[in-house]
């Protein structure tokens, strides 16, 4: 348990940390507005590209763990899109739900968790994980704007839609990553130590400006964020279980790290996208605390039951 605390306290600190300078008037209203911006438009972009870029495709080609993993996602993000539009006929919102019940923070936390739980092994699902959540935060935005642009016509929406994924940076960014990391080339230093100081700043800005907008007024019903965070925590872990144990019959390493990855809270990723089309992003943001708090309870249980098996 002492290493699942390690790994959660610093995201939960730093989310602390920005709600109580903007509580206490050290960071105003405008800080959350600015810290947002240089997140969407420069360091999330330049993590996204650099994680990308430095992957290696041979480590990354795992059929079995692949489907488990996204299908895992789909079904959660479809479950809660589904439940969310019932109530609320917000496609938008609705997308915005599916996310936050679907997108683990592998990056920040499933690749230390990994290792210190499964050993160097335990990096290659860790990072196939990472380019999964990328898939799923590309279609929850293809979604946010068919209903933004559900006046349309059917071809000025195709058109729309891809003009729009195409001028978004947090999907363009690992694109570009991918498609640098085919060609085998080796980046000139100083521009990759410019796009490795943008990125080291992109989490903690992120959890940080997540802490302020804690500040804000919901109008939401708080049931809801539960209700997502039980969805991320529980369901998705017990899904994703089922697929590769029961169905896919994957070898334990691998099964365990499906369950660990899929029992991570929820990323920054569906913030930020909803700061990026300037959606109300208090939902989200409390799933991201309920979350971080919740899963030092439930992966520490997973990891003791695994041990013992």
């Amino acid at each position: 348990m002492l290493y699942v605390f390690n790994v959660v306290l610093p995201v939960f600190a730093l989310i602390l940390i920005g709600y109580v300078c903007g509580r206490a008037g050290k960071l105003g209203a405008s800080a959350s507005i600015e810290l947002n911006r240089f997140v969407v438009w420069l360091a999330l972009p330049a993590q996204l590209f650099s994680f990308a870029a430095n992957s290696g495709w041979q480590t990354l080609w795992q059929p079995k763990f692949i489907v488990a993993f996204f299908l895992s996602c789909l079904l959660v993000f479809l479950l809660v899109l589904a439940a969310s539009y019932w109530r609320g006929r917000d496609l938008a919102a609705a997308s915005f739900n599916g996310l936050s019940a679907s997108y683990s923070n592998t990056g920040y936390m499933g690749i230390p968790l990994c290792a210190l739980a499964l050993g160097q092994d335990g990096l290659a699902p860790a990072i196939i994980s990472t380019f999964i959540v990328f898939v799923m935060f590309a279609l929850a935005t293809v979604l946010i704007e068919i209903d933004i642009l559900s006046h349309k016509k059917h071809h000025e929406i195709l058109f729309s839609v891809v003009k729009s994924l195409c001028a978004n940076p947090l999907l363009v960014a690992p694109v570009a990553g991918l498609l640098w990391a085919f060609t085998g080339l080796t980046m000139y230093d100083p521009i990759a130590q410019v796009i490795s100081f943008l990125a080291v700043a992109a989490t903690p800005c992120a959890l940080v400006s997540i802490g302020l907008f804690l500040l804000q007024k919901s109008k939401a019903e708080p049931g809801q964020a539960w209700g997502i965070s039980v969805a991320k925590l529980v369901i998705q872990p017990i899904i994703a279980w089922v697929i590769a144990g029961p169905i896919l019959g994957l070898p334990p390493l691998w099964l365990n790290a499906i369950v660990i990855l899929s029992a991570l809270p929820t990323g920054t990723g569906p913030f930020m996208l909803a700061q990026y089309y300037k959606a109300d992003g208090s939902v989200i943001s409390r799933v991201v605390l309920i979350t971080t708090v919740g899963s030092l309870l439930t992966l520490s249980l997973f990891l003791w039951w695994s041990s013992g098996i």
